[in-house]
């Protein structure tokens, strides 16, 4: 998230109203509005999502950043600051225990180590991918444990702020890599460069099959992606950070341009893909994102809370956003699907920006329901 934001007096979710922000921006980014929601009665009757339930998996964590579950059903969890990657077994009663330390990171200000995700043939060939700052770039590598990374992707633009940094294997099979434009708004534009990017790759780090360009770029026009998820038709979400005035999620489709630094929120602009859904930064910030039970749950940095998107496989909004959790656990960094069809969501209090209680950072167990 972003220190350059400038606090706003916030209504509630934006994506609700067609009333345009008036906070502080850039000069160069057009006026803006939040998109519209189809409503109700041409989506579903299906019940709005709730949490039906928050159990503690693990308590004392600095800065958890990204989740990689493994096939014996133990999980993996980044420290962005400590460097550490932390082993947690789920009901075992047992605190989380260091599994390696990537000493290649170099944590500062938003940098540091970050996204992990197993490799989809982890039982045969128990390889990790990490992403994370170094002092002369943001990089993808392999990892096992035990081992040193191996750089497969190097050059991603690094910055104090706006490093990007989730990893997720798609159902296609192949890595994606989100990247910030390291405060460098030129760089989300910028086609020869990796910042402001959602990357796609093989697993060298080579770019997948069928990317737009012809290189890793999948799409561009980020300002900085930190969550992306597949509903159950395949398509793919990305939660945004917004500058000063909307946070977006929006739909991804390959080769497209999602507008920054040219506009925040929707510009009706057909240049650009407009954020399926847009909130005022106070009431979100989201980070990590995940999708269970055809809903995407977004993890709020500063509007500490979840939003509950309902989707559809045929890729857009069965409904209208809901907030929960709000101001109950803090700063929220991530929301993972586990294999029980819970969800892993991350504080991040420790951040520098949150008012850590005395058991954070925490690993929280969610389910969901309807009411």
């Amino acid at each position: 998230m972003s220190s350059h934001r400038t606090p706003l007096a916030l209504g509630m979710l934006a994506a609700l109203a067609l009333v345009a922000g008036c906070g502080d921006r850039a000069p160069d980014i057009v006026a803006s509005r939040p998109p519209a929601l189809p409503s109700s009665s041409t989506t579903t009757t299906a019940a709005a999502p709730q949490v039906s339930s928050v159990d503690t998996i693990a308590t004392g964590l600095r800065v958890p950043w990204g989740v990689a579950f493994l096939p014996d059903g133990s999980a993996l969890v980044t420290e962005r600051d400590s460097r550490r990657v932390l082993r947690v077994v789920p009901g075992s009663g047992k605190p989380a225990t260091e599994a390696g330390r990537i000493t290649e990171a170099d944590p500062s200000g938003e940098g540091g180590l970050l996204g992990i995700a197993a490799s989809p043939k982890y039982a045969q060939d128990q390889t990790l991918f990490l992403y994370y700052t170094t002092r002369e770039d943001n990089r993808v590598a392999r990892w096992k444990l035990g081992g040193r990374p191996e750089p497969i992707v190097t050059g991603i633009p690094i910055s104090g702020i706006h490093n990007g940094g989730r990893l997720a294997f798609g159902p296609d099979g192949y890595l994606y890599a989100t990247t910030g434009d390291a405060s460098e708004r030129g760089n989300s534009q910028n086609l020869d460069s990796l910042g402001g990017k959602i990357l796609r790759m093989t697993p060298e780090g080579r770019p997948a099959p069928g990317n737009p360009f012809g290189t890793l770029v999948w799409s561009y026009g980020h300002r900085n992606v930190q969550g992306i998820a597949w509903d159950s038709g395949g398509h793919l979400w990305a939660t945004e950070f917004g500058q000063s005035t909307w946070d977006e999620i929006n739909r991804i489709e390959p080769g497209k341009n999602y507008g920054w630094p040219t506009v925040e929120g929707a510009a009706g602009d057909k240049r650009f893909v407009d954020p399926v859904v847009a909130w005022h930064t106070a009431e979100a910030s989201c980070s990590g994102a995940g999708i269970v039970d055809d809903v995407l749950v977004a993890a709020c940095l500063k509007g500490a809370r979840l939003w509950l998107l309902p989707v559809g496989a045929d890729g857009t909004p069965h409904g209208n956003p809901v907030a929960a959790l709000t101001g109950e656990y803090g700063r929220l960094r991530d929301a993972h699907p586990a294999p029980d069809g819970s969800l892993w969501v991350l504080t991040s209090n420790h951040d520098g920006r949150g008012d850590p209680a005395p058991d954070d950072d925490r690993i929280l167990r969610i389910t969901l329901g309807r009411m």
